[in-house]
Formats: structure tokens, C-alpha cells, sequence
């Protein structure tokens, strides 16, 4: 029998679509938070390293860096969704949901700017914002009560003041400011956290 070599012995075992799907959400995580911290021109090469990939992995699952951003703004977009689709779903719960996310990535707060004339830069056009942002509108006016002191379209603008203010170097900074504004707002927001549904 002939001794493996030490390459050999260290290959991991190819664990085929299970592994490029937790290569995947890998990356998603690790590009929000890489982009959170140094914005969206953050070096791709991080956003690998941080995941624990090689760059080639990464490139097979975004070609470029719009892909990328496109699919962390995606999984931003789809659990404000999903909290507005549970079945115990309110307003102050979803601002909740929106709130962290706002916290979270320097990207949704871009989103939820879009430019609704078509311009943009080269990084966020590949990701349609202003239909992501418009997804996001739909989920917050869906829940929003009757005599609530915001109307539908208020509610739109109170997304956008909000979502200027939240900044700082820290996300708890950035958190603790957007609950600033919406106090400032009179607007009531329920636990600040990822949507977990």
C-alpha cells in the first residue's frame, strides 16, 4: 500500500450540490458583511476569503460583482417578505425585520434609494433597485392599519428618512440611530432582528 500524499490526505470529500449551495450562502453572508464594512466596492477577494472560498468559487456562482450585490439585496428584499407573509405579521414586527436589515447592510439602504429614473452606478444596475425597493413598499403598505398616522404614501418617505440616518461605525450605532428617526417619527417598531420564520 502506498502512502498517500499530504494533499491528498487533506482533500476534503466533494459533497457536490450540498456544497455549492453552503458555498453560496456562504458568500451572501460574507459579502453583507464585508460591504457593511469597507461599501460595495469592497475587494471580491475579501468577500472569498471571508467565506472560506477560493476566488474561483466565488466566480462560479457570481460572474461579476452586480451578481453578487444582486443577491445579497435579494435575500434583504425576501425575508421583509416573508415577515409580512407570517401569519402573526404587523407593521411594528415588519419595520422591525426592516430596521435590522437596514442596520445590517450599507447595500439596503442604497436599495431603498433607488434612483426610479433609470441611472444608478455600474454596481447597482445589474440589480433592478427600484423594483426590489418598490417589493419592499408593498410588504410595509400591505400591513399598514387603518388610521395609523402614516399614510401609504407618507410611509414610502418615512423608508427613505429613516433609512438616511442610519449610519456610524458600528451596527449598533446605525441601529440605534434609525430607531431615533422612527421615535422621531411616531412610528412604533416592534424587535429588531432577522426575520427567522
Amino acid at each position: 500500500m502506498t502512502e498517500q500524499s499530504g494533499r491528498e490526505r487533506r482533500r476534503p470529500a466533494n459533497d457536490g450540490p450540498r456544497a455549492a449551495a453552503r458555498n453560496r450562502a456562504a458568500l451572501i453572508a460574507a459579502a453583507r458583511e464585508i460591504c457593511a464594512e469597507q461599501g460595495l466596492e469592497a475587494p471580491l477577494s475579501a468577500i472569498a476569503r471571508r467565506a472560506g472560498v477560493g476566488q474561483g468559487v466565488l466566480y462560479r456562482h457570481f460572474p461579476d460583482r452586480a451578481s453578487l450585490v444582486s443577491a445579497v439585496l435579494e435575500e434583504n428584499v425576501r425575508q421583509v417578505e416573508q415577515a409580512a407573509e407570517a401569519e402573526d405579521a404587523a407593521l411594528p414586527g415588519l419595520l422591525g425585520v426592516l430596521t435590522w436589515h437596514l442596520a445590517e447592510s450599507a447595500a439596503f439602504i442604497g436599495l431603498l434609494h433607488a434612483d426610479r429614473t433609470g441611472g444608478g452606478s455600474a454596481t447597482t444596475a445589474h440589480t433592478h433597485p427600484s423594483a426590489l425597493s418598490d417589493r419592499v413598499q408593498h410588504s410595509l403598505r400591505t400591513h399598514l392599519p387603518p388610521g395609523h398616522p402614516l399614510s401609504a404614501e407618507d410611509l414610502e418617505l418615512a423608508v427613505a428618512m429613516v433609512s438616511a440616518a442610519v449610519v456610524g461605525p458600528t451596527r449598533e450605532d446605525r441601529q440605534r440611530r434609525a430607531l431615533a428617526a422612527w421615535r422621531l417619527l411616531g412610528v412604533e417598531v416592534g424587535p429588531v432582528q432577522p426575520f427567522d420564520g
